[in-house]
């Protein structure tokens, strides 16, 4: 079980991270955010990413809930575990990244995450491994891959293969993000199991190999990364106050 003196409270360009009960946190990004702002919770400052303190064997429980349901809510947040591989706050040169979490990404956001067909933003559990062997070995091919994916037949034929060895799974939740919830993470030897109140989400035999950090979090930025080759990243003006609220934090570890 993690101390909850061992968080770090991380806020930019006017992200406010607030503590409301022993273990809950208010995550807030101001009305007027035009620039990069972020609040966020993590257990990794200053640690090398081969020393991030969880692996396989670890749970995470809270409830939460957001001030604006999907769709409404701008920016990127959510809560997990990732390796940091970019970003604000990182402190680490770029890397391929790895992740097991619940994540949230609002227009124009779209991640090769989701099954081809369907938009790779909502609300949903995800998995991502690139840091794979079988991830790995296509890094050399990865500009032949853009090409082939866009002809249509040949796409669906060769990015779920891609997919596969990026142990990528996602699943999306059809659940009112601005409610309270209980959000449980399992990530196991076997695999990573995803539960909302109780109620199995994502069952999958696919887990990233870890050490990874906990992280939640709350920004205003979108990324685009589509199969296509469709690349951009930016920030989004918040019109309106927004806020993540979480509560009951639990990380606890089998060894």
């Amino acid at each position: 079980m993690v101390a909850m003196s061992e968080l770090r409270e991380l806020e930019i360009g006017g992200g406010q991270v607030e503590k409301v009960a022993a273990t809950g946190w208010l995550l807030t990004l101001p009305a007027g955010s035009e620039e990069y702002a972020d609040a966020q919770l993590d257990d990794y400052a200053g640690l090398k990413r081969r020393d991030y303190p969880w692996r396989p064997g670890t749970t995470l429980s809270l409830v939460a809930r957001f001030s604006h349901p999907a769709g409404t809510l701008v920016g990127t947040a959510g809560f997990g575990f990732w390796n940091a591989p970019f970003g604000p706050g990182t402190g680490h040169r770029p890397a391929l990244p790895q992740a097991t979490w619940f994540f949230y990404a609002s227009e124009p956001t779209d991640l090769p995450l989701a099954p081809l067909g369907q938009p790779g933003r909502g609300w949903f559990a995800a998995t991502i491994d690139a840091t794979t062997p079988q991830a790995l070995a296509w890094t050399p091919l990865a500009p032949v891959v853009l090409l082939l994916n866009q002809f249509p037949a040949v796409r669906g034929q060769l990015w779920p293969l891609v997919r596969q060895s990026l142990r990528i799974t996602f699943q999306r939740l059809e659940v009112d993000m601005s409610s309270w919830h209980r959000y449980t993470l399992s990530w196991r030897e076997k695999g990573c199991f995803f539960r909302v109140d109780g109620r199995p989400i994502l069952q999958t035999p696919v887990r990233p190999g870890g050490p990874l950090g906990f992280v939640t979090w709350l920004d205003n930025q979108y990324l685009r990364a589509t199969v296509t080759g469709r690349f951009g990243w930016g920030t989004l003006p918040v019109q309106t106050s927004q806020w993540l609220e979480i509560r009951e934090l639990q990380l606890a570890s089998e060894q």
